[in-house]
């Protein structure tokens, strides 16, 4: 019989250590940028601890949310098709830097990318429980579900935002697999899924520019290849131990986007290997404890479902960490918990409460299990 227990404390804990340890790394990163673009040291850092703030009442909202309304279909349906819209109503605002992924209205900025990562969490939770039995079906139940994730990132690599969708299509993969997919239908729809990527690395000029540049960013340092340069810089500027806090140099007008796409390069520059390492660790603990809480879930939908929320935080943060340390090719994604910005921040807290609420709702004969 299942019962309330406490959330997973570690789970929260990591969760919280990450969100500040944000903060904090936002204020190094932009400090001076701030005060060149006269707004003060304390302009950024300010905005993201108020995108904290709401984020972590989000979390909390979700800690308090019984994770099973979300499975109702007017909920999960529901959810999903304002999405859509959402991804659709992109197109109608001027686009920033060359792409259209943002809503603007009445001065804030809102990225429906981020809200489809979760919508299609609970879809697939949703129509893989119900189609339990039926799991090697190719057609009642594999085709369905590729195609909704199939309609999500085509939408969203069309802002363009190849990263995000990719992202998609992992949880995809791996909610199917979790749920018991025939891995031939997996391997079936892999080829396709490569021909697709390959067309749009190799076919979209500046797609196939920062191809090349991957393969030797230091060919050309001050053009197509800078901005891997100087994350590369930072990073190995900072040794073992950093330069210490604030002390990067970097983030001086060098770093692209350093309070952003690149802060892990700054983490890796004022804190060394060993402070990398540490936010290594925590992603590694937040894996830990969001898989234990789902695989203990009392019912299949909160399994697959923490699993797909688990799988979309941990492969962001390798995704983007890698891009700093130039081992996949340079593709703005910001890093969970810890990037500037509450587009990101405020849907993906509010996500891991939902995993957290499962946490609480673990079955009394697993209590005892590690």
């Amino acid at each position: 019989m299942a019962r309330k227990l406490q959330a997973d404390e570690w789970l929260f804990a990591a969760t919280v250590a990450l969100a500040l340890f944000g903060v904090v790394m936002v204020y190094s990163a932009s400090a001076v940028v701030a005060q060149g673009e006269n707004h003060g040291q304390y302009h950024y850092v300010v905005r993201q601890g108020a995108w904290v703030i709401v984020g972590l009442g989000a979390l909390l909202l979700g800690m308090r949310l019984d994770y099973r309304v979300l499975r109702a279909g007017k909920v999960a349906y529901g959810l999903l098709l304002l999405t859509v819209v959402l991804l659709l109503a992109v197109f109608a605002f001027p686009p920033v830097n060359g792409a259209q992924r943002w809503i603007r209205f009445a001065g804030f900025t809102a990225q429906p990318s981020e809200l489809a990562k979760l919508a299609l969490a609970v879809f697939l939770a949703r129509f893989l429980e119900r189609r339990a039995g039926e799991e090697g079906s190719f057609w009642r139940t594999f085709v369905p579900c590729a195609a909704v994730a199939g309609l999500l990132a085509v939408l969203i690599v069309a802002e363009p935002d190849l990263g995000t969708a990719m992202m998609l299509l992992v949880i995809c993969v791996t909610m199917l697999f979790t749920a018991g997919a025939r891995l031939a239908h997996l391997g079936l729809a892999a080829a396709p899924a490569l021909v697709a990527l390959a067309g749009l690395l190799v076919f979209v000029p500046w797609r196939l520019k920062r191809l090349v540049t991957f393969w030797d960013p230091w060919a050309d340092p001050q053009g197509a290849g800078y901005q891997v340069v100087q994350s590369l810089l930072a990073v190995g500027s900072g040794g073992v131990h950093g330069l210490g806090f604030t002390e990067g140099r970097q983030k001086l007008f060098f770093l692209p986007y350093a309070y952003s796409d690149f802060i892990f390069a700054v983490v890796g520059e004022e804190l060394g290997l060993l402070g990398g390492l540490g936010v290594v660790a925590l992603f590694g603990l937040f894996l830990w404890r969001g898989m234990r809480a789902a695989l203990r879930a009392p019912d299949r939908f909160g399994m697959l479902l923490g699993v797909g929320v688990v799988t979309g935080v941990v492969a962001q943060a390798l995704f983007n960490m890698s891009v700093v340390l130039s081992l996949v090719p340079t593709k703005g994604i910001p890093l969970p918990f810890i990037s500037y910005g509450g587009s990101s921040l405020v849907p993906t807290l509010f996500a891991v409460g939902v995993v957290l609420n499962i946490s609480q709702q673990g079955s009394a004969g697993r209590e005892n299990f590690a």
